[in-house]
């Protein structure tokens, strides 16, 4: 099964922040780049298997709780809810058993987004 995620923006209202966040985090490297009004940091390599994406910070763009969550695999949700923790988000659903597929952990990022965790262990 092919991944049909190809880009994906995470609103950011400090983008400092929130790349600081992501890269304590998920151990992210950043391409800064400015485009109009829109000024992100890209990360993930695109056309290789899984998905890119960006910080965005823009007049268009608001963190939210709702709507589309955007899980990032981790090796240890407890280690990753202790870095999110560290790094001022906060855990909003601590980690939960999916039986065969594995676990998940929901948190909330510096800027206020609600992101997804998943493990296999």
């Amino acid at each position: 099964m092919n991944n049909p995620v190809h880009w994906f923006e995470i609103a950011a209202k400090d983008l400092e922040r929130a790349k600081d966040f992501y890269s304590e985090v998920f151990n992210l490297e950043f391409q800064y780049v400015e485009m109009l009004d829109t000024k992100m940091y890209m990360f993930g390599e695109p056309g290789k298997p899984g998905s890119s994406g960006a910080l965005v910070q823009s007049e268009d763009n608001t963190p939210s709780q709702d709507g589309t969550l955007v899980y990032f695999s981790c090796e240890d949700i407890p280690a990753t809810t202790q870095k999110v923790e560290k790094m001022g988000g906060k855990t909003l659903v601590s980690k939960t058993s999916i039986g065969e597929f594995g676990f998940y952990a929901h948190v909330s990022d510096t800027e206020g987004n609600r992101i997804g965790l998943h493990s296999n262990q």
